[in-house]
């Protein structure tokens, strides 16, 4: 399947309207509909990147279809798209930074 297949199976999948994507990822709706449409169908790296994350997906997954990346999405598929975007921007921190993050999560929580 090509990228515009992906892109549209994963949204039905996840029950995302491109409004949401779009104020997710930062990429008008217009082009996030012109990828899907096959207009201008291949999107740069930089977009393929923010459109993978804000999905919770890889880009390999967008491109190739591979079950490797949709393995990793259904471990996640029981996340909301809160607990999705948490983890998204948990992985962009530091290891010292995560440690933080445990620690003050672990005192909120107790």
């Amino acid at each position: 399947m090509s990228f515009k297949d992906n892109l549209k199976s994963e949204l039905e999948y996840q029950g995302i309207h491109l409004k949401e994507l779009s104020a997710k990822c930062g990429i008008s709706k217009n082009t996030l509909g012109n990828y899907i449409t096959g207009h201008n169908s291949v999107p740069s790296a930089e977009s393929a990147v923010k459109i993978a994350q804000a999905l919770g997906v890889t880009v390999e997954y967008l491109v190739t279809g591979s079950k490797q990346s949709e393995l990793k999405n259904q471990q996640t598929q029981n996340f909301s798209m809160q607990e999705k975007n948490l983890l998204w921007y948990f992985q962009k921190l530091s290891t010292h930074e995560k440690n933080a993050i445990e620690h003050y999560l672990k005192e909120l929580t107790e």
